[in-house]
């Protein structure tokens, strides 16, 4: 029995290999092959990233005699990646999985469920992990001497370290899962969450060769840091170096922790994958329902769609994200701003005008939502054709849904980019109209390329929203645009102002802006009355 569940979770697991998520069918032949050799150089492309960390770390530190320093260091790295990787796979296959309720119903114990998820987790972790481990011992093994103990437990850290992986992805994924039992919207949570481990992401990403130069600075004091905080880390590399004691108290530590953790798991498991997400108690009030108009309440439904969809909100809002960072990034440097913006482009501050346009315009693209939302009606877009309301109605609530999403951190990082920059009040003027048709026009975009390039017949959300040539285009088209503009400008500044060319461009973006609108009014409200799945 728990062969079949393992088989099948691991089915369920790495499921995006095996199925094609637009059609639902199985991949077979060259498909498979295809989409396996695309995935190995994505994989093989990281790797050869953490062989060149390892190469870079494993010389000096052997030289010095802190070699299981360096394990530490790498299996620490591993962990990290090894986390990122498996948390959500954690809380989604542990306590939101579709057949839950199907499995708890069927004669198999609850510990059986538990132990082939768990699994499941494991074998994600380790797949990450390898991604670190695998060229952190193909190094160690070049330059180190070791002996057969040393090249036993080395083979064998990677195994043992993944069970820490999966223990702290099982308390992470737990107390994701007891939070969003008690709250009403838990994707705002995974979306928060989100944020924070791409945030964390990319601090390390931008920090990482500034904290491997640090520690090959002064090793010594660096190694001698780290032995109480990474206790069990620093036992892994003395035992890769093959010392018995420490690989047993290793594994010691490690199987102690995933033993704690995994009796909590069991004694919540039963409570929290039968808790229904998103439904906190609350008490029934009686209260009068309120009428909206067709294009409230059509605004209202898009609003829902959003805010209900994780891959939804990271994928096409989170221009919302970084546009709010820039505003207050730039409101605390402004003065650092000031001096090195200025300093660089003293005497043209007009084109300096120009480059914050193009800059506000750039974060605007990162927000697409009009681009997939024609193809997330799916299968079920003949409701919005029955009800009483008109195609263009429909397409507008879509359109106004991105610009209120989209228009508000604008307005805000546009009026921090108008605080520092002081520009003159013409600039002052024409910059805030310049951005907001481009908004306008972007949106109107995203919808028409939507419409001439529909996708209805998905299995999974994720499609429309980060597989669709929509999008595509209308993600990569933004940036097209203001690089081609900006070359335009370059092409013609020995006749032309700054300000004349942003005025022109301006009238430019009313009028693509117009034209789209009167499409979408016609041609394309005619285009969504007649789709079919």
């Amino acid at each position: 029995m728990r062969k079949a569940l393992f088989k099948k979770q691991l089915m369920e697991v790495f499921s995006w290999v095996i199925q094609d998520k637009k059609t639902g069918k199985k991949r077979a032949g060259k498909g498979l092959v295809s989409y396996i050799f695309l995935y190995a150089l994505v994989f093989g492309f990281l790797g050869f990233i953490f062989y060149q960390v390892a190469d870079m770390l494993c010389a000096p530190l052997l030289s010095v005699d802190l070699g299981w320093f360096y394990m530490t260091l790498m299996g620490l790295i591993g962990i990290m990646l090894g986390v990122f990787g498996s948390v959500f796979n954690t809380f989604t296959s542990l306590y939101q999985a579709k057949d839950n309720d199907l499995l708890l119903a069927m004669p198999i114990p609850a510990g059986s469920i538990l132990t082939a998820r768990l699994l499941g987790v494991y074998a994600v972790g380790l797949l990450y992990e390898m991604l670190v481990m695998i060229p952190a011992l193909i190094v160690y093994f070049m330059y180190a001497h070791v002996g057969i103990l040393g090249i036993l437990f080395s083979l064998l850290i990677p195994f043992i370290l993944s069970v820490f992986v999966l223990t702290l992805s099982c308390v992470l994924g737990w107390v994701v899962a007891w939070v969003s039992s008690r709250l009403r919207n838990q994707k705002l949570i995974t979306v928060f969450l989100s944020l924070v481990f791409i945030a964390a992401y990319y601090y390390f990403y931008s920090n990482a060769y500034v904290l491997l130069g640090k520690i090959l600075e002064n090793p010594g004091r660096v190694s001698e840091s780290v032995k109480g905080p990474l206790y069990p880390l620093y036992h892994m590399g003395l035992a890769a170096e093959g010392n018995v004691l420490s690989m047993l108290i290793f594994v010691v530590i490690i199987l102690a922790l995933f033993g704690i953790v995994y009796e909590v798991l069991s004694r919540s498991f039963l409570r929290l994958a039968t808790t229904k997400r998103g439904a906190a108690k609350v008490k029934y009030v009686e209260k009068a329902s309120k009428s909206a108009s067709p294009g409230r309440a059509l605004l209202r439904r898009e609003f829902r769609r959003f805010l209900g969809s994780t891959n939804y909100m990271l994928n096409c809002g989170l221009g919302i994200v970084f546009m709010i960072i820039a505003a207050v990034a730039l409101l605390i440097k402004q003065d650092t701003v000031t001096e090195v913006i200025f300093g660089m482009f003293q005497g043209y501050e007009e084109i300096l005008a120009l480059l914050a346009v193009a800059a506000i315009c750039m974060m605007t693209t990162m927000n697409d939502m009009t681009a997939p939302s024609v193809s997330l009606e799916g299968k079920q877009i003949w409701l919005a054709q029955v009800l009483p309301v008109t195609g263009y109605q429909v397409l507008m609530a879509k359109l106004k849904m991105h610009l209120i999403l989209t228009l508000i951190p604008t307005a805000v990082v546009t009026a921090c980019v108008e605080w520092v920059l002081k520009p003159s009040p013409l600039f002052a003027v024409i910059i805030p109209v310049a951005v907001v048709l481009f908004v306008l026009m972007m949106a109107c975009l995203g919808l028409v390329l939507n419409l001439k390039m529909p996708n209805l017949t998905w299995t999974s959300e994720v499609v429309p929203i980060k597989q669709s040539a929509s999008v595509t285009f209308a993600l990569f088209g933004g940036w097209v645009i203001v690089l081609a503009l900006g070359v335009l400008y370059y092409l013609t500044l020995d006749w032309i102002t700054p300000a004349a060319y942003l005025l022109c461009v301006t009238a430019l973006l009313l009028v693509l802006s117009i034209a789209l609108l009167s499409w979408l009014r016609t041609k394309g409200a005619k285009i969504f009355e007649h789709l079919t799945a």
